[in-house]
């Protein structure tokens, strides 16, 4: 396995943050607002007839609250709860405000005064909270100040409720909207010296609200990036080698000359073969039409059992990545009174978002513009300007809600890439839009990695752990996507969930001997990160494993691992949450049995007890799962519900679903060959969410990583069987 390489891909996550940094000083100035586009209704939310307060905030003579939104919106909630933390601080009326997105365009002419404006590591909120905060405060303050110099009277003598300022003394009253003009040209007091409130005490985050993103989903009316309709606007249907590495040889365009729509064929890149005609479909049929000669290298020769070989090569190889090393494992294990042993295997995983792949392009008179959902709006401009030739300048991505993420649309802009390409060879000012077949979409993703784990533990005489070693082998998503941050097969990334530093990914479990091991073991297959990445691997592994301890040490499963987490208080908190609700201990329906599992991953903790009964045919019932996570603050409890939610249904997707290799191409490349999680699998659902008020945690991300070893460990009590490889086969099937 040796020879299994990979083609070469650009450092588009790298390119974007260098040429960010060093450019963004070079164009000062005004803000530019883009184009307006009245089909997508873009500029709904113009802040023309409104001030600017700050960079976030715009106060209009209406009342509304335009709060600005550099996060991507892909279903999360970030949106609406980012507005409510503004918000909160601007002490404003929620029913008067709107959103606006940001373009990075904005962002670069501004000297990025909005930050980061990528969307992933479920970070769209915990890592801009402080200064989201801090603009809705100085943007409050501001207004105060513009009342009281109208008044001339101390701001601090001033309250604001709603909106609606008021001076006790003299009873005088007014409104946001009617001072916002004269508090935009005050000068911003400071805003690190400002007090932010007690989120114990906050009256609009941290409860529930109406989002702000729901209302055109229901009717029908958003507009997604694959809506995208432009004047003149062709529409292009792309093909790739079929393995990956492979290279594009030949095609025979005159074979499709005389079909409908106008078809062109057109050469991508090495690798990619494109159909241009007047719609989509014209372009798939002619697409298909089209003869291909492929050159698909050695990699054709690689199959499913070509990489779980090698990646068994790695459970057993001496030279590794050692992240934890504590106390003697070794001597531990010799000396113990048991030994408990165990490997697993997960598999590649797609996004399987619900909008496959898709960017519009327009490239006219030395400008370039996008039409894109995209989790990382930088990235994609910083590829439209890369690939164009176009300087960033001159470059616009518009950026429109997601159709799913999942870390898909986020670091790799291949979609962005190929669209741009595309529109070079096309008339300058021809519009295209590029839009991925679901076959397309399922057979060149960037797969959650591929992995292998072997656990092994020492009991003493009393069935407390003494020991415990882990080592997992596995494909490496750095060495995909930013291979500067691996040397010499060190990769703590793959390793998160069992790091030792406290803060996003910490183990809980502290025996006195304890080692976690990597062993990189890269296939020709892309990888990337996938809602959840590593902690939904790992917390597999290491939760499932630790159910076979506690069964080979004849205690009770959460007891076993009450005993090895007294050094961890949250996770020893959360984990009791979950066992409290679930009502832990207490008998069952005939038939029914239950699985734990604790983890942590994104900064935030979370526990799940999964109730499941399986039949004499093997048929795998998911009754209820309740979840508890701690992630600090809670900003919406809404939208965290809504999101452990999304995990349960990604999680028992993962029971389903994979992504294997025969003759060096993915198999399963649509749904009739990939099963995902339907409303009939899915099962009662109830959420404890435990806010400990010190810490800031991710939401999206965290769930999936208990859900799936609390369903397989409540298997393991039905059948007496532990499962050990994914999805779930001999005999068993979700319903």
């Amino acid at each position: 396995m040796n020879d299994m390489t990979k083609p070469a891909l650009p450092l588009l996550e790298s390119v974007a943050r260098r040429d960010f940094l060093l450019t963004s000083g070079v164009v000062g100035g005004g803000l530019a607002l883009g184009m307006y586009l009245p089909e997508l209704a873009l500029a709904a939310d113009s802040v023309s007839g409104g001030a600017e307060i700050n960079a976030w905030v715009v106060i209009r003579p209406d009342e509304s609250c335009v709060i600005r939104i550099a996060r991507s919106e892909m279903g999360q909630g970030t949106l609406t709860g980012l507005a409510q933390l503004v918000a909160e601080e601007l002490d404003c009326d929620w029913k008067n405000v709107k959103t606006e997105h940001i373009n990075p365009g904005q962002n670069f002419s501004r000297k990025r005064v909005w930050g980061d404006m990528s969307t992933g590591g479920s970070r769209g909120i915990r890592t801009s909270q402080d200064y989201v905060r801090r603009a809705g405060a100085a943007a409050r303050m501001m207004l105060l100040q513009a009342a009281a110099d109208q008044w001339k009277v101390p701001v601090g003598e001033l309250s604001v409720d709603k909106g609606v300022i008021k001076h006790a003394a003299s009873s005088q009253s007014t409104t946001y909207g009617a001072v916002a003009e004269a508090a935009s040209k005050l000068t911003p007091p400071d805003e690190k010296a400002l007090k932010l409130r007690d989120p114990r005490q906050w009256k609009i985050a941290g409860k529930p609200v109406k989002r702000l993103d729901t209302d055109d989903k229901l009717d029908g009316s958003k507009k997604f990036a694959v809506d995208m309709v432009l004047p003149g606007m062709l529409c292009a249907a792309i093909h790739q080698c079929p393995v990956f590495g492979g290279k594009l040889v030949s095609f025979d365009e005159s074979k499709i000359a005389s079909l409908p729509g106008k078809p062109k064929a057109l050469r991508v890149d090495e690798s990619t073969v494109a159909v241009v005609a007047d719609t989509w479909w014209r372009a798939k049929k002619a697409l298909d039409a089209l003869p291909v000669v492929w050159d698909e290298g050695p990699n054709a020769k690689v199959s499913q059992a070509d990489i779980i070989a090698h990646l068994t090569e790695g459970l057993g190889a001496k030279e590794v990545y050692v992240n934890i090393n504590e106390g003697d494992v070794t001597k531990a294990l010799s000396q113990a009174h048991k030994k408990v042993e165990a490997s697993y295997t997960s598999p590649f995983i797609p996004h399987v978002c619900m909008e496959p792949m898709n960017a519009t392009v327009r490239l006219s008179d030395g400008k370039a513009e996008a039409w894109v959902g995209t989790q990382n709006a930088e990235g994609s401009m910083a590829t439209l300007s890369q690939t164009s030739g176009i300087p960033l300048a001159n470059c616009e991505v518009y950026k429109m809600d997601l159709g799913g993420g999942f870390g898909r649309r986020g670091g790799t802009q291949d979609f962005v890439k190929q669209a741009t390409l595309i529109a070079k060879q096309l008339p300058p000012g021809t519009p295209v839009k590029l839009l991925w077949s679901r076959e397309e979409d399922l057979s060149h993703d960037f797969y959650r990695p591929i992995a292998r784990a072997k656990l092994t533990a020492g009991l003493d005489a009393k069935g407390h752990m003494t020991a415990l070693n882990i080592r997992v082998s596995g494909q490496s998503i750095n060495a995909w996507v930013n291979p500067a941050a691996v040397k010499d097969g060190e990769d703590e990334r793959q390793l998160q969930g069992f790091w030792k530093a406290p803060g996003d990914a910490q183990l809980g479990y502290s025996p006195a001997n304890l080692r976690s091991e990597y062993a990189m073991r890269n296939t020709h297959v892309p990888v990337g990160p996938w809602r959840g990445v590593n902690t939904n691997q790992n917390g597999y592994f290491l939760e499932c494993f630790m159910e076979e301890a506690a069964h080979a040490a004849g205690k009770d499963s959460v007891e076993f691992r009450r005993a090895l987490l007294q050094e961890h208080p949250k996770h020893l908190a959360i984990l009791n949450a979950a066992a409290d609700k679930a009502g832990w201990g207490k008998p069952l329906p005939a038939g029914r049995h239950r699985g734990v599992a604790q983890f942590m991953g994104y900064g935030s903790y979370s526990a799940a007890v999964a109730e499941v009964s399986v039949s004499a045919k093997g048929e795998v019932k998911v009754h209820r799962m309740v979840l508890a996570t701690n992630c600090g603050h809670a900003v919406s409890v809404e939208q965290i519900s809504t999101q452990v939610q999304g995990g349960v249904s990604m999680g028992l997707s993962v029971l389903l679903a994979q992504s294997s290799v025969a003759k060096g191409r993915i198999q399963e490349t649509n749904f009739n060959k990939l099963p995902i999680t339907r409303m009939v699998n899915m099962p009662h659902v109830e959420t404890v969410i435990a806010p400990t008020f010190d810490f800031w945690g991710g939401v999206g991300e965290p769930t999936i990583c208990v859900v799936v070893p609390s369903v397989l460990n409540a298997i393991f009590a039905a059948t007496g069987k532990p499962v050990r490889s994914l999805p779930l086969s001999n005999g068993l099937k979700l319903v």
